[in-house]
């Protein structure tokens, strides 16, 4: 896809959320059923049944999808749209790129071991290794955009409004 085959595809809808604003407001939503056997969740992604379960190093077999990994997988693929949408509407040179997320969790906060131990992830790296001769203002450009429309990005950079309950 070129930068003129994406902007012909997204045109009509940005037209549509700048006349009507409520048509650019959409929920999304995943639903997993908690296992009864097991210490495990199954997910239904849409294409598959993604079952996660606890890590390893807080007691889980390793043979489950963690949670945290899909955390940062999300972030992974989000980023790596995106940054290929941005690149494209801005006409920029992309080689072979990759994108990689990491992040620190202390354990002892998820297990009650440590009050002062957070829950949760207390750094997340995203880099992107990028293929590219652009010029460095050109990668600079390629980054800020990519971080501004990245949802994942934004979600987690932004704490959104978070509400827990139990139906019945």
């Amino acid at each position: 896809m070129d930068t003129t085959e994406l902007k012909a595809m997204q045109a009509p809808l940005k037209e549509v959320y700048r006349d009507d604003a409520s048509r650019a407001l959409i929920t999304l939503r995943a639903k997993g059923s908690v296992d009864d056997q097991s210490i495990a969740c199954k997910v239904e992604t849409g294409r598959a049944l993604a079952v996660a379960g606890l890590h390893p190093a807080t007691g889980g077999s390793g043979l489950e999808l963690c949670s945290g990994d899909m955390l940062l997988e999300a972030l992974v693929a989000c980023a790596g749209v995106t940054l290929k949408a941005v690149a494209t509407a801005l006409e920029f040179k992309l080689g072979a790129t990759t994108v990689e997320a990491e992040g620190d969790l202390d354990f002892r906060g998820t297990l009650g071991v440590a009050k002062d131990a957070p829950v949760g992830f207390r750094a997340i790296r995203l880099n992107f290794n990028l293929d590219s001769d652009e010029p460095q203002e050109r990668v600079d450009t390629l980054l800020k955009l990519t971080e501004r429309y990245c949802v994942v990005f934004q979600t987690i950079n932004a704490r959104p409004e978070l509400t827990v309950r139990a139906l019945r």
